[in-house]
């Protein structure tokens, strides 16, 4: 004969959770209520033990935290405590959270509560798995602050030792490009092992993740030919931040080259911004040395080679100028008549300088020069105009 009668439904893993949770709570304050005083006070007094552990616990991962990021801080930076450090708060906030609700779970397990049946329902599951990306999180944060520190000293202590400002200045170069590499690497494996804590398989995602980086590789040619570009640019030592240089009609001072862009800020304050790509050809004006090229002009009534040796005397005049000496690094090279124009005798000379020297020496020079032509009677011609009336002759 059929049973017909109808099975009662089974409780859902999260209905017997949350009941248990609820019946856990209400055992744990009928048990509390019954302790006698001896009991209380003892299970009081480490309470108090538990918690004043926390707070040293707390307290000894900020000096902790706060030792090891001064070690590795950059020489340079002589107060450390009033650094932006947004990643390293951010650890020591989650850090903070969970040796406190680690102590709040020490304080009801010494109280008598029991976490045994929710250590194995569903919410002791979601509770662990919540502290275990927890604990990456910390680990990840303080990481990446302490990499980005460390990479910035070691890479400041290199460039201090180099033996020309112009090694110095590549090493410069350099250090935020190898930050972000390290930066990039620290966070996608703190992210995969997140998602394999929350039940997410990595290997295909690994796989998958090939996979579309090679879609994307043939897809964004020129991203991958803009880092290239500019690895080998710094390699190769062609450019580095701080250089004076022109790309197509642009120029200015590099203010930053990042993984796949150089920057140029110019006279006026305009930052231009270029994918390597597009820096085919690049005029640096300040590598190793620089030279204050002059081309002036003369009348043709004029004596050329007085004009000649008051240059060269305005130059070795300039060259004894402790002000000016020290940028110019050799004596002035007057080449001679260069070009002979339709109103004036062209004559060319340059001075070899310092980088980025050349503009203050020629703005001194031609000024000094201006005054020496004067003195020795020598003309620097300017375009006349001779209105003639109607009906009149020339001569």
């Amino acid at each position: 004969m059929l049973n017909l009668t109808a099975a009662p439904p089974a409780e859902s893993p999260a209905s017997i959770d949350v009941s248990g949770f609820i019946g856990g709570i209400e055992s744990f304050v009928v048990g509390v209520l019954s302790l006698d005083p001896e009991q209380a006070a003892l299970r009081g007094g480490l309470t108090l033990l538990v918690v004043i552990a926390a707070m040293l616990l707390i307290w000894g991962l900020r000096v902790l935290y706060k030792a090891l990021t001064e070690r590795v801080a950059p020489e340079g930076e002589k107060d450390p405590s009033h650094r932006s450090r947004p990643l390293g708060r951010w650890a020591l906030r989650i850090a903070r959270v969970g040796i406190v609700v680690a102590a709040l779970i020490a304080v009801l397990r010494l109280w008598g509560f029991d976490f045994e049946d929710l250590r194995q329902g569903p919410l002791g599951a979601a509770f662990g798995a919540a502290a275990r990306i927890a604990f990456i999180l910390v680990i990840a944060f303080a990481a990446l602050e302490l990499a980005q520190l460390a990479i910035k000293r070691m890479f400041s202590r290199i460039a201090n030792r180099a033996r020309s400002p112009r090694r110095a200045a590549q090493v410069r170069t350099l250090a935020p490009l190898f930050s972000g590499v390290v930066t990039t690497t620290l966070i996608v494996l703190a992210a995969m092992m997140a998602l394999s804590e929350i039940g997410v398989e990595i290997g295909p995602l690994i796989a998958g993740a090939g996979i579309i980086g090679l879609a994307v590789g043939f897809g964004a040619q020129t991203l991958v030919k803009d880092f290239l570009t500019g690895i080998f640019l710094i390699l190769e030592d062609i450019v580095s931040v701080g250089d004076i240089i022109e790309i197509g009609e642009f120029g200015g001072a590099v203010e930053e080259m990042s993984l796949r862009t150089i920057k140029l800020r110019d006279f006026q304050g305009v930052l231009h911004v270029f994918p390597y790509s597009e820096a085919q050809v690049i005029h640096n004006m300040t590598k190793d040395f620089s030279y204050a090229a002059f081309e002036l002009s003369i009348d043709y009534n004029s004596d050329i080679p007085l004009a000649i040796q008051t240059m060269q005397q305005v130059g070795a005049a300039m060259r004894q100028d402790p002000l000016f000496g020290i940028n110019m690094l050799e004596d002035i090279e007057v080449v001679g008549v260069d070009a002979l124009a339709d109103s004036a005798i062209m004559l060319k000379a340059r001075i070899k300088t310092l980088p980025a020297k050349q503009w203050m020496v020629k703005r001194e020079y031609l000024q000094r020069i201006k005054r020496a032509f004067d003195e020795a009677g020598i003309e620097i011609p300017y375009p006349h105009m001779k209105l003639v009336p109607p009906g009149s002759t020339f001569g």
